[in-house]
């Protein structure tokens, strides 16, 4: 009899009976969606949890960022990261703006700040870097560049739910960053997302751009789109929010496992907490280096599937290896050694809440075994 599957992740689920309660509230309310009560409940309780004053919630991750660009005008070329999740880049051509991809940090996986300022041209106007796996960017020094050029910063940190540095949130870097809570993150709505700004005027902007630029109930004040969040899903947050901390708290204690068993085995290597960091444990990518280990990456990655573990090769391929941007300049393999490397080597191992000390014995007797 085949080993019970492991998945690569789990979604954080609220109590049904406690979800139905809220169910039966909003039914009674009759207000489904457009700004409604547990909308306004959850954007308060999120700026509280998250340490940030304004947010806007979306129903997606992709369309924060789609907005942001929108909201501040960007065009032109931004400079960007090709390790990451497509949703990054495909907002930028959604705007019609040209991605310019710049190469990653080995230490980190995320934009290698030494490198931004080679691929500024005239016709630059922002940085989209990405905090991936929720391992915080040097904001200070893209920052630095970002004053200096005259340039917007947007953070893709669909990663980074609840990530502190020095106490302070990293959600609060740049002009703007956007959160993801997709089923597959830390903290879930389902799908759903939000857009985070430092003024209540921007927020007054965002909030007219996510319903078609509706002022008021005639105004148009700008071609906006319709990505608003529904009740339902603001509801199954508010719930989520209660027992977040729990599940981050448990994904360290997987992550603590992985690494005493790991730290030993030649050819594996994978990501350290950093002191100064609160970490949200959102992933737990290895990196195989099949010269030292014995086996590819990909042996490894099929080799789990057999036995029913699914990892994730995340991320991988790279975005400008896509058909729709390997054309540019800036993919050329040569530009991006690094994420090049990183792509090939990387597997995301299962990380959740409610994994328990046994799958996490299977999952490491396999990767130590060879």
């Amino acid at each position: 009899m085949a080993e019970k599957q492991i998945t690569v992740t789990s979604p954080l689920m609220p109590s049904l009976e406690e979800f139905n309660v809220y169910l039966e509230d909003i039914w009674k309310r009759k207000w489904i969606t457009n700004n409604g009560y547990y909308h306004k409940e959850l954007e308060k309780a999120l700026c509280e949890y998250l340490g940030v004053p304004y947010i806007s919630l979306f129903t997606n991750g992709t369309l924060p960022l789609i907005t942001a660009l929108q909201a501040l005008r960007i065009t032109g070329e931004v400079i960007t990261t090709p390790f990451s999740f497509v949703a990054t880049t495909h907002s930028l051509w959604w705007n019609g703006i040209k991605p310019v991809f710049v190469d990653i940090d080995p230490i980190t996986c995320n934009l290698d700040p030494e490198k931004i300022e080679a691929a500024i041209t005239p016709r630059t106007t922002a940085i989209m870097p990405v905090h991936v796996y929720g391992n915080p960017c040097d904001t200070k020094r893209i920052q630095d560049i970002a004053d200096k050029y005259g340039l917007k910063v947007i953070y893709d940190a669909a990663h980074a739910f609840g990530v502190k540095v020095n106490g302070e949130s990293v959600l609060n870097a740049g002009d703007m960053s956007t959160l993801s809570f997709h089923a597959t993150k830390v903290y879930n709505t389902i799908e759903g997302g939000a857009l985070v700004m430092h003024d209540e005027q921007t927020k007054k902007r965002i909030d007219y751009l996510k319903n078609f630029g509706f002022a008021g109930e005639t105004e148009v004040v700008a071609p906006g789109i319709n990505s608003k969040m529904d009740e339902m899903r603001a509801a199954y947050g508010l719930l989520n929010l209660k027992q977040v901390d729990k599940a981050i708290e448990w994904r360290k204690h997987v992550a603590e496992l992985y690494r005493a068993v790991l730290k030993d085995v030649e050819g594996i290597t994978f990501f350290n907490d950093i002191p100064s960091v609160t970490h949200n444990y959102s992933y737990f990518p290895i990196f195989v280096n099949a010269e030292k280990y014995g086996m590819t990456r990909d042996e490894l990655y099929f080799k789990m599937k057999e036995h029913n573990i699914l990892g994730r090769r995340y991320f991988y391929p790279l975005i400008s290896s896509f058909s729709t941007y390997r054309g540019l300049e800036s993919a050329n393999k040569d530009n991006l050694p690094v994420a090049t490397e990183k792509a090939e080597q990387v597997i995301c191992l299962p990380m959740y809440y409610g994994l328990s000390d046994k799958d996490i014995e299977r999952i490491v007797l396999l990767i130590t075994k060879r």
